[in-house]
């Protein structure tokens, strides 16, 4: 898998024990590396550009470098090494499709040693990334590489059409002969950023046959845990706002339908997750320490590249999720079943491995003691159903939005809501005092109101004399827009309004339930001074 899986952490190990790759160093392999692709990258600037051609796919071509140096090149002090460039014309043709330029590729390869990485997966591979973060160097075997130069014509017009990809980008194809000895190595984007630490790292391929991180991963410091690890550290999931989550999920389907139509199967989905709130912490603890770092990798500039911009849309944090931290690191905004704020860094890793004689038989031979479709290595159609199916109903689920309002055109937003209450709050402030007003003309004295409306209260099969202020009717017209309805605490037909102060309903309730505004008015009893003292409270 990719060597990002381990967030830049040095290949674990004594301090003066150094890793090899079929006998050689890997000191001799980082020089080799960067003394070929700095002869190989200056010679192609003076080469004219042009269209690619089919043609162009297949072209190989090859450069000795003996440690004494010659009229091309430069002396060093690793052993005789030929270093062979696979399809330099049209990988040019790629790095600058993503805005990757000859002197920046140079520099971000041989201005610094590479830094090894450790390697989670049981490939063998050794991995090493820029100093400036950019790309990920990978060796690969030799039918991975010879896939991958059948593969490009096809999968780079793919990756022409629509650069927003999680699939990953290849830059280079190379391979080193020494001592009888070939070393063939890519060299592709970086999908975990050092920079950004990663408090959980994934590798998910949407099965559970063996997809448990070992004991030796889980005793490294940033360890790499699988599918069944995922359903138990994270099984309510994570969380976008509705437009990240339909964007990544549209890119993973017209991935994954790539893939398949490469026949290309037993891939992964490499998942780093950043807590925001314990970075907080960290940079706090930081600070305080006041350790600088002077050679923190930036932000990265090759297009496309980052977890964000690799998934359709444009690039928004949907429901604010994140709004107090700028630098995301191109990270994709969500939040866990706790709602802790995270960012997500993520791509498709592993795609050299097509569905050839080996793999049918490796299939074959794990259905018959295992359940068949639990199993990682499957037909391509079946594994990339079984790959959406996880990511789309275990790992990545969308935040779900409040009911809409049926009225949702006629009263969607809260200031025409707010309007429509002070119509209301208005009307009623206007019918009770008319209706006190009229009352006092006709000399209807308080004391005989009290004892009525008490009496009313006490006695439900009495009907009171005083004329009703509003009708539901009414009330219903004036303010149709909102279907408000009227919901009175008495034991009557209709609602009724009382002209004594004590009579009075001393608070009525606005409550908005399924697009629909309800008026619920309760009795008090306590007198009251005022009728502006009657208060109406409006909750939305």
């Amino acid at each position: 898998m990719s060597s990002a899986a381990e967030n830049g952490e040095a290949a674990p190990g004594k301090q003066n024990e150094e890793k090899t790759y079929k006998k050689t160093a890997s000191s001799a392999i980082k020089g080799a590396i960067q003394l070929g692709i700095g002869y190989t990258v200056g010679n192609l600037t003076s080469k004219p550009e042009r269209d690619v051609l089919m043609q162009d796919f297949y072209v190989v071509e090859s450069v000795f470098l003996p440690s004494e140096g010659s009229n091309l090149t430069p002396a060093h002090h690793y052993p005789d090494f030929r270093f062979k460039t696979y399809a330099p014309l049209a990988f040019r043709y790629f790095r600058e499709l993503f805005g990757i330029k000859p002197d920046d590729y140079l520099y971000s390869i041989c201005s610094e040693p590479l830094i090894e990485l450790s390697n989670p997966g049981a490939s063998g591979s050794l991995f090493f990334v820029t100093s400036d973060d950019e790309f990920i160097i990978k060796t690969v075997q030799h039918k991975e590489a010879e896939f991958l130069q059948k593969l490009l014509p096809g999968y780079y017009m793919n990756l022409n059409q629509n650069p927003r990809t999680l699939l990953p980008k290849f830059y280079g194809l190379y391979c080193m002969q020494s001592g009888g000895i070939n070393i063939r190595i890519v060299v592709m984007n970086n999908v975990l950023p050092r920079s950004m630490r990663m408090h959980f790292t994934y590798d998910l391929k949407g099965s559970t046959y063996k997809r448990r991180a070992s004991r030796k991963e889980r005793e490294k410091s940033n360890p790499t845990f699988k599918d069944l690890d995922f359903l138990q550290d994270m099984h309510e999931g994570l969380y976008f706002d509705t437009e990240t989550y339909n964007a990544l999920m549209k890119t993973l389907q017209r991935d994954c339908r790539v893939l398949e139509s490469f026949k290309i199967m037993d891939y992964s989905l490499l998942l780093g997750i950043h807590f925001l709130d314990h970075s907080i912490k960290e940079k706090e603890e930081e600070n305080s320490q006041n350790v600088p770092d002077a050679k923190r990798p930036g932000m990265q500039k090759v297009l496309y590249s980052t977890a964000m911009e690799s998934i359709q849309g444009p690039g928004k944090s949907g429901d604010g999720i994140i709004t107090e931290n700028p630098d995301t690191m191109g990270g994709i905004p969500a939040k866990s079943h706790r709602g802790e704020k995270l960012l997500l860094f993520m791509g498709i890793i592993d795609i050299l491995q097509s569905y050839r004689l080996m793999k049918k038989l490796e299939h074959s031979w794990k259905a018959l003691v295992y359940d068949g479709d639990t199993v990682s290595v499957h037909r391509p159609s079946f594994y990339a159903d079984r790959f959406l199916k996880f990511m789309n109903s275990r790992v990545f689920k969308k935040i779900q939005a409040l009911k809409a309002s049926p009225s949702k055109k006629r009263c969607n937003s809260i200031a025409a809501l707010k309007a429509t209450s002070q119509e209301i709050v208005s009307s009623i402030s206007q019918e009770w005092k008319d209706e006190k007003r009229d009352l006092l003309t006709e000399g209807q004295s308080f004391s005989s109101l009290d004892e009525e409306a008490l009496g009313s209260r006490h006695r439900p099969d009495l009907v009171p004399s005083t004329p009703s202020l509003f009708e539901a009717a009414s009330l219903a017209t004036t303010i149709s827009s909102s279907s408000l309805y009227v919901n009175e605490h008495y034991p009557h037909d209709r609602p009724t309004l009382y002209s004594n102060s004590k009579g009075l309903p001393s608070s009525s309730t606005f409550t908005l339930e399924e697009g629909t505004i309800y008026l619920t008015t309760e009795p008090n009893t306590l007198e009251v001074q005022d009728d502006n003292a009657s208060v109406l409270d409006v909750y939305l």
